[in-house]
């Protein structure tokens, strides 16, 4: 253990001014808001614990602050009987002599703390220690002090972490960069160099000549590979360009370079030399799924095709742009925090009546995070090489696809959704007043129209309280600060927010009521007895307008977001052939509180092609076999969609986890088969078979949605049956919450024990007890994502992990981004 004692130099450095430059820029926020909250706001949410705990040392200052005032003497009273004039004389000499003192404390004070500098197993740390212990508060200012060392050096070695997996990384996409321009070369211009080159060679590498006279004051070291563009690559143009992400090369001689190949060699390499280097492609679609499924998985070569190198620059570009994020956040990171410990020590300044922060900011300055400015460059070398590589040298283009885009709120929103939320107050009303006025329910017109016509309506009724909870747990993640998007991988700034998806639903409601008013009103012929057509397919228009608007290709109606839903439909659908990733196995999470609605699909063909006579409102599905058949696979498809997920992750990820999960959606799988048989053939042994397998799936579910997805539950945790971290300041949420989700998991004794609610339509019920379940489901949506969110924030993962497209075999590892 090494440690040494520094008197710091006053005098101004680099980081004083940057922050007092960063004082002036954030002058007009601090007016408005306070510097923790903007602190708040700016940090990323997954390193929260890992910046300055601004506020903990300013509740210390805070106490000090609270001490000094309740020993300070009260001030100084003038008497009445002194005239005007000697009073203010008085007062410019008490001024002026305080003057003076306060400029020979502030030289004393140049000397009030000492930084220790202590090196211990390779770890950086400091240490601040109080001269003047002797003052009055001096057991507050050591505390503080002492808190502020813990907060310096936790922030200190953080970024010292994080700054050397970056450098790790810059090394391994340089790595990367190297053998995609080398497979560029071979695809775009393979009769390049051939003269060169050795006859049925299948791959060359490309590094710059090492020579004196050809480099000038080029080191040998020197193999900066990341500068042939596709454009050189067809022209056989190929010169270097000094963007290398690591090394900034010297000046070298131009002239001498294009006399030798423009300054490459082409390096003959044997085809055994090759075979080092494997495409690491995780199949991901079902084409690449079962391909790797059937293929010798040793069999990895890169193939130097069209088709391979478009997949691979699209690998890598990936990979760079969620490599410049990380590079953004990280300097921010410094930024944000260098600019807290300039806060906090202005404001001790302030209280204590000293002047020391400017001595403390000098050692800040030199530390790591004052002084270690490689992130900025690196960024901008990332930048450059990006824009180069995969922007065709179009700047505007490459920083369009680097740069985080800023949602920008629109008023319009917020006009359609009052407007909307007006149409479907003012439809509730008719529809109210015309079932009242016509006593539709009463009659018998109003059972056929329950057993007809209400379940086509009650399909958009699952899915608008669906769209409604959806926005409900949006507003509420957004204001516990749970980074949703991250979590769900949506492109910055496309995402949509609560009110876009309140408009949404409202849009639907306000078509929905206008078809049920509609059909209500319509009257039926009294001598044929039947219905106009064109009344009874407005439930079928309805629902094929809502088919054609969600794929309709035009830029309209969120088309970003109407097109990422599709393709994880997709993906739900062709589960176990694509890579299961969280928003797929969440949006069937979500369907399988949908087997009523997806039912309701089979009941649009079976009522409007098959055994329905619509223009009666009449129908015979369910003494058709072939509906019976399809009622039960229908059911059981959400929760199959989900076992086989589970199956592939344990296939991928080998978690044991995975297994015991599918295994619980196999359970519910044989409960919903036989509740439903039960639903069909009201038979006693379907009864005592539904009562029992309902029973064990629904005890099963309750403890995993409890313990594993909410992670609550945990008896030693620091909230007692809770767990340690909590995003919502009350306990007792929580625990209402849960015994909430236990109370509507138990919905399904309805279907079981088939009790009847009085004036309540079967119908109606069923629907009832679907509408529970989708509520049961938005509950469960904010507290999975709480979870997941707080699992991201203990472990700082604030970064997507993107696999990188080539693989070699020296180094025994992928080169996978771990971050």
């Amino acid at each position: 253990m090494e440690q040494r004692g520094m008197w710091w130099d006053p005098s101004p450095s680099l980081s004083v001014l940057f922050i007092n430059t960063c004082k002036q820029d954030s002058k007009d926020i601090d007016q408005k808001m306070k510097f923790g909250k903007e602190m708040r706001t700016q940090m990323v949410e997954e390193w929260r614990d890992a910046h300055v705990n601004y506020n903990l040392l300013k509740s210390i200052l805070k106490d000090l602050l609270h001490f000094r005032e309740s020993v300070k003497p009260p001030p100084p009273r003038f008497r009445r009987t002194v005239s005007l004039y000697r009073s203010f004389s008085g007062l410019s000499n008490r001024y002026t002599h305080h003057r003076h003192q306060d400029s020979s404390l502030h030289q004393d004070n140049d000397r009030v703390i000492l930084v220790n500098h202590v090196q211990q197993d390779g770890m950086e740390e400091y240490e601040t220690e109080l001269l003047m212990s002797s003052d009055e508060g001096a057991e507050y200012e050591k505390v503080f002090f002492k808190r502020l060392d813990l907060e310096f050096n936790k922030v200190n070695l953080f970024y010292k972490t994080k700054v050397e997996e970056m450098m790790s990384e810059a090394a391994s996409l340089d790595k990367q960069m190297e053998t995609l321009i080398s497979m560029r070369i071979i695809v775009e211009k393979p009769s390049y160099g051939s003269d060169k080159r050795p006859n049925n060679s299948d791959y060359f590498s490309t590094k710059f000549a090492s020579s004196k006279d050809a480099l000038g004051d080029v080191s040998n070291s020197g193999n900066y590979h990341m500068d042939v563009t596709i454009e050189d690559a067809k022209s056989g143009e190929i010169t270097q360009n000094p963007d290398s992400i690591l090394v900034r090369p010297k000046k070298y001689n131009r002239r001498a370079l294009s006399e030798k190949w423009n300054g490459l060699v082409i390096e003959k390499v044997p085809i055994e030399n090759f075979k080092k280097v494997e495409i690491n492609i995780t199949p991901e679609t079902p084409h690449s799924t079962i391909k790797a499924f059937l293929m010798d998985p040793k069999n990895k070569d890169l193939h130097l095709t069209r088709q391979g190198l478009k997949k691979t620059e699209k690998l890598l570009r990936r990979a760079f742009i969620e490599f410049h994020l990380k590079l953004l956040i990280l300097k921010n990171y410094r930024a944000l925090n260098l600019l807290a410990f300039s806060k906090i020590m202005k404001k001790y300044d302030k209280i204590a009546e000293r002047h020391v922060s400017r001595s403390y900011l000098v050692m800040v300055d030199r530390s790591y995070l004052g002084s270690f400015e490689e992130v900025i460059r690196l960024l901008e070398r990332v930048e450059a090489t990006f824009i180069k590589h995969f922007a065709n040298s179009n700047r505007a283009k490459g920083m369009r696809a680097l740069r985080l885009q800023a949602k920008k709120e629109n008023y319009k929103i917020t006009f359609s959704l009052g407007f909307f939320t007006g149409c479907v107050l003012a439809l509730l009303m008719a529809l109210s007043i015309l079932i009242h006025a016509r006593k539709i329910l009463n009659n018998h017109g109003g059972a056929q129209y329950m057993e007809n016509i209400f379940p086509l309506y009650s399909m958009f009724g699952f899915i608008i309280l669906h769209m409604l909870m959806y926005a409900a747990n949006l507003y509420f993640w957004r204001c516990f600060r749970v980074n949703y998007p991250f979590i769900f991988g949506f492109k910055q700034g496309s995402e949509l927010g609560y009110r876009e998806v309140l408009l949404l639903s409202n849009g639907l409601t306000v078509l929905s009521l206008a078809s049920v008013v509609s059909n209500l009103y319509m009257k039926m012929n009294p001598e044929t007895k039947d219905y106009q057509a064109l009344t009874e397919l407005i439930p079928l228009g309805l629902f094929i307008f809502i088919l054609l608007l969600l794929s309709c290709p035009l830029n309209i109606v969120f088309r970003s977001s109407r097109f990422f839903l599709l393709r994880s439909v997709w993906r739900c659908i062709s589960a176990p052939l694509y890579k299961v990733s969280l928003v797929d196995f969440f949006l069937m999470d979500q369907l399988t509180s949908q087997v009523q609605a997806i039912r309701t699909l089979e009941y649009y063909i079976c009522y409007y092609d098959g055994s329905g006579d619509f223009r009666h409102r009449k129908n015979s599905c369910s003494s058709s076999e072939v509906y019976t058949s399809f009622f039960f696979i229908l059911g059981v498809i959400p929760y199959w969609g989900r076992f086989v997920q589970c199956l592939r992750r344990l296939y991928e990820e080998k978690d044991s986890m995975q297994g015991y999960n599918a295994l619980k959606y196999f359970s519910t799988i044989i409960a919903v088969v036989t509740r439903t048989a039960f639903t069909l053939q009201k038979q006693m042994s379907w009864m005592v078979m539904a009562q029992l397998s309902s029973a064990i799936a629904t005890i099963i579910s309750t403890y995993w949605d409890i313990v594993i997805d909410w992670g609550l539950l945990q008896r030693h945790s620091r909230n007692r049956w809770l767990r340690d971290r909590l995003l919502i300041p009350h306990k007792s949420i929580y625990f209402g919450a849960m015994a909430l989700n236990i109370i509507l998991r138990f919905a399904w004794l309805q279907s079981v024990l088939d009790f009847k609610i009085p004036r309540i339509h079967g119908k109606a019920l069923v629907a009832i007890v679907a509408y529970l379940e989708i509520l049961r489901r938005g509950l469960w949506n904010f507290f999975r994502l709480e979870n997941e969110h707080l699992n991201n924030v203990g472990k700082y993962r604030a970064f997507k992990s993107v696999p990188l497209p080539f693989q070699y075999d020296d180094e025994g590892v992928d080169d996978k981004d771990d971050s």
